[in-house]
């Protein structure tokens, strides 16, 4: 149905789209993840041509919709678009809104828009708001008569471009309540959000953009409990992550234990963890890597709030040397001490150390 062949966004200064592909089939339901600024919202108004591509193919039912004098009006009857803020007319009804576009852009008659309107009004569960104003509703409200004025096209794609987002906590339920209601009647719809467990149980494919990319396209099994790339892993399991270089030879350890309480305090981690991250450096790194390597080591630390841990991974360059094996018994002593999970590997000339602590 839908077909992105190296779609490319670029702004003064920042470049948020730099080489989308991906193909759309006909009743798939896609969220787009990933964390602010990564091109998701900007991928949806391209699509929709509220904003032009600055490169690269949009093809909708086979046909180029981003060529020069491409119908865009015929588009946007096919293709509907739900927003973030609503963007109701506060000088018309409800009702009013719904049967504009229909009377002015379909030329449908106002008694079928009006019944349409109505319709849809009860599926979305406030019929009886017909007569309201915008600025007489709740957001949650708000955004579901947003919901059916798109639905009063009758469109073959929906578009949600974060459409929880702006809602107070307490009404997201019910605008999730009616997308996962269209979910079940085939409707193609592509999904912006920050909500996981929405996204997790209501599509069956999900974009993680990152680098201007989809950086992973998977079911959401898949992403959600075992994505395949780095950053995919990061963002879903919120992680937050410690990466510190260090060369042997000019080895800052005053500067690095500041690095590693800079970071802990900034994220919060439980004082008994950070005090045993902290003597895991100590011990593993400047008492039994720093003497023996003569190459790079890599401190890698990744805490997980939800999990109350962190997981270390040390690489090192050089000949295979497995600090299990250590003459400085007593460094190891106290690694063993508060090290779970402790593993050793090497690969390509790169030794490797996991653990957690």
């Amino acid at each position: 149905m839908i077909k992105l062949e190296h779609v490319r966004k670029t702004y003064p200064g920042v470049t948020p789209l730099k080489d989308i592909n991906a193909e759309i089939q006909d009743g798939e339901i896609i969220t787009l993840i990933g964390s602010s600024g990564t091109g998701k919202s900007t991928l949806l108004r391209c699509m929709n041509l509220l904003e032009r591509p600055s490169g690269g193919k949009i093809f909708f039912n086979d046909e180029e919709i981003t060529r020069r004098n491409y119908n865009v009006p015929n588009l946007r009857q096919r293709m509907g678009m739900v927003f973030q803020s609503f963007n109701l007319f506060g000088h018309l009804t409800v009702i009013e809104n719904i049967m504009l576009a229909p009377v002015k852009i379909k030329r449908v008659s106002k008694q079928e828009a009006y019944d349409y309107g109505m319709k849809l009004l009860a599926q979305v569960g406030l019929a009886n708001k017909f007569l309201n104003y915008p600025d007489e509703l709740s957001g949650g409200q708000k955004q579901r008569i947003a919901i059916a004025r798109a639905l009063a096209m009758n469109p073959d794609v929906i578009l949600f471009d974060e459409p929880t987002s702006a809602l107070d906590p307490t009404m997201v339920g019910e605008v999730q309540s009616v997308i996962r209601e269209l979910a079940n009647t085939g409707k193609t719809m592509l999904i912006v959000t920050h909500e996981m467990n929405f996204a997790r149980s209501i599509s069956n494919r999900v974009f993680y953009m990152d680098e201007g990319v989809i950086y992973e396209d998977a079911p959401p099994e898949k992403i959600f409990t075992n994505p395949e790339r780095e950053k995919t892993r990061i963002f879903i399991h919120h992680l937050k992550v410690l990466d510190i270089a260090i060369t042997p030879d000019e080895f800052d350890f005053p500067g690095t234990v500041s690095q590693i309480d800079n970071f802990c305090a900034k994220n919060l981690v439980p004082y008994n963890i950070a005090n045993r991250l902290q003597l895991v450096f100590e011990e593993l790194v400047r008492q039994i890597l720093a003497p023996v390597v003569k190459g790079n080591i890599r401190f890698l630390a990744e805490y997980s709030e939800s999990a109350s841990k962190i997981d270390v991974k040390v690489m090192y360059d050089g000949a295979l040397f497995n600090p299990a094996e250590s003459d400085n018994d007593l460094s190891w002593s106290i690694l063993s001490g508060i090290m779970r999970d402790f593993d050793y590997s090497a690969s390509d000339g790169v030794n490797i150390a996991k653990f957690s602590v």
